[in-house]
C-alpha cells in the first residue's frame, strides 16, 4: 500500500519533482502552504512531507525555519534537488512576444538577470507549477511562466527559454519530515544533527557556546538566526553540524553549548544525502 508524501504546490512544482524522487513509489499530497504541508503529516492525513529550506542562489526559505522547530516533526532525511528555471509559454509563442513573467518569488529572484535583460514585468504567485496551469488557462502569448519542465509538461506548454536561472550551481535542500524521530545510527561525518538554540542573556554567550564545537573539531555546517515572539532580544539559532549526539565529541561540543543555552531542541539526525554540492 503507498503512503502520502506532502508537499507545498501544485502537480508539476519542484517539491513534487522532490517528492518522487525520494519516494517513487508513493502518493504525493499536494498542498497549499508549508502549513498545510506540515498540517497533513501532524494530523496522519500524509506519512511524510518534503520541505524546501535553503537554495544555493536565493538563500533560506524564511517561513520553513520559523515552522519547524514548533511543528513537533523531525528531520529524517534531505535530498538536493538542481533546480533548472525554463520561461514556459502557450504553444509557438516567442521570447519577443513575452511581457510578464509569473511565479514564485523565490523562482523570480532566482532569475533575476534574465528578467532585468528581458525587460518582464514580474507577478509574484503562490507556486511555478501554479503558475504553469494559470499560463495555461489564460491562453495569453504576453504572458509566461517560470518553472520546471516537468510544469509545463504537466500543463501543456512548451518551453520558450531553457536553464535561465542566474547561476549553473542552483541547487535547493529539501528536508524530509515525519511525525516520529528516524535516527541515524552514528556514522561519523556521514550524519548530520539539526537542533535549535537559545543561549542565556550573558556576555559573549554565543561565543562561548560556539567553543565547544571549535575545540571539539566538530564541523558546524550552518548557523542562523531569527528572532522568535516578536523580541529583539530572543533571538534563536538553527544549527546543522556534521555528526552524531552519541560520537565522543559531538556528546562534549553539546554539553559545552548547553552551560550557556536556556531553550535547545533537537530536530532531526539523518543520514547526509550523497548528492550534496
Amino acid at each position: 500500500m503507498s503512503r502520502k508524501i506532502a508537499f507545498q504546490g501544485e502537480l508539476g512544482a519542484f517539491s513534487h519533482a522532490t517528492a518522487m524522487a525520494v519516494f517513487p513509489d508513493d502518493e504525493p499530497v499536494p498542498c497549499v502552504t508549508f502549513e498545510d504541508t506540515i498540517g497533513a503529516v501532524q494530523s496522519g492525513k500524509a506519512e511524510f512531507a518534503v520541505v524546501p529550506v535553503e537554495n544555493s542562489l536565493y538563500g533560506r526559505i524564511t517561513d520553513i525555519h520559523h515552522i519547524l522547530p514548533e511543528s513537533g516533526l523531525y528531520i529524517i532525511g534531505e535530498h538536493y534537488l538542481p533546480i533548472r528555471m525554463h520561461l514556459l509559454g502557450i504553444k509557438g509563442t516567442a521570447l519577443s512576444e513575452v511581457e510578464a513573467v509569473q511565479s514564485l518569488s523565490v523562482a523570480l529572484g532566482q532569475c533575476r538577470k534574465f528578467i532585468a535583460r528581458h525587460g518582464l514585468r514580474t507577478i509574484n504567485a503562490v507556486d511555478t507549477a501554479g503558475s504553469a496551469r494559470e499560463v495555461a488557462q489564460k491562453g495569453d502569448r504576453k504572458l509566461a511562466a517560470i518553472a520546471s519542465k516537468f510544469a509545463g509538461e504537466t500543463y501543456g506548454l512548451e518551453v520558450i527559454a531553457e536553464n535561465i536561472e542566474d547561476e549553473a550551481h542552483n541547487t535547493t535542500r529539501f528536508l524530509i519530515m515525519a511525525r516520529e524521530p528516524q535516527p541515524a545510527k552514528p556514522n561519523g561525518n556521514k550524519v548530520k544533527t539539526t537542533f535549535v538554540f537559545r543561549v542565556r542573556n550573558v556576555p559573549a554567550a554565543l561565543y562561548k557556546a560556539m567553543g565547544g564545537f571549535a575545540t571539539n573539531s566538530v564541523n558546524m555546517t550552518k548557523l542562523e538566526s531569527y528572532m522568535v515572539g516578536g523580541s529583539f532580544t530572543a533571538t534563536q539559532f538553527y544549527a546543522d553540524i556534521e555528526g552524531h549526539p552519541d560520537d565522543h565529541n559531538v556528546k562534549l561540543a553539546l554539553e559545552e553549548l548547553g552551560f550557556f543555552s536556556d531553550h535547545f531542541k533537537l530536530l532531526g539526525i539523518y543520514p547526509v544525502a550523497d548528492s550534496a554540492p
